[in-house]
């Protein structure tokens, strides 16, 4: 049975700082933390502000950070990712801001890159069974439907096929 810690401000003021300098975090993420540490809402209100204050929670240098990082490690869409931003409560500037922030041209390559990987994966299946699952696939990663018609038409065009 995991016994609780309590914290005072002070200290959980201490423990938050912590939490935010080895990671950008959000302000629900540090939020829920604090409600952790056992204390009241009054307590939790103040302890966000001076972390807001100090400049360890920023809003829109989370988003940036958390779009850019989803984008580049886990090839993620813009789709996907305001999805995730939205979970998180960030605010509709905040996630707009973020998502302008993603290079057009690295999407766009990515986007393709992503496309033509899966298209070869599916060997034995026919055009049409390739076009629908390069579709789901690229649609799960959040990817604009219009962006990826348009790459799998380039693939097709490529190979001669439709």
């Amino acid at each position: 049975m995991a016994v609780t810690k309590f914290y005072t401000t002070e200290q959980a003021l201490k423990k938050a700082q912590h939490f935010c300098s080895y990671q950008e975090r959000s302000h629900l993420e540090v939020q829920q933390k604090l409600y952790s540490f056992g204390l009241k809402k009054t307590d939790v209100a103040y302890i966000l502000a001076t972390l807001i204050e100090s400049g360890f929670l920023n809003e829109e240098r989370f988003a940036t950070l958390f779009a850019g990082g989803k984008f580049r490690i886990k090839k993620w869409g813009k789709i996907k990712i305001q999805y995730e931003l939205k979970q998180k409560y960030i605010s509709p500037k905040n996630i707009q801001k973020a998502i302008s922030a993603i290079d057009y041209d690295d999407y766009i390559k990515t986007l393709n890159k992503l496309a033509i990987t899966k298209w070869k994966s599916l060997k034995k299946d026919t055009i049409i069974t390739k076009k629908a699952k390069t579709t789901r696939y690229l649609l799960q990663k959040g990817f604009e439907n219009t962006l990826i018609q348009l790459a799998i038409k380039n693939i097709c065009t490529e190979n001669n096929t439709n």
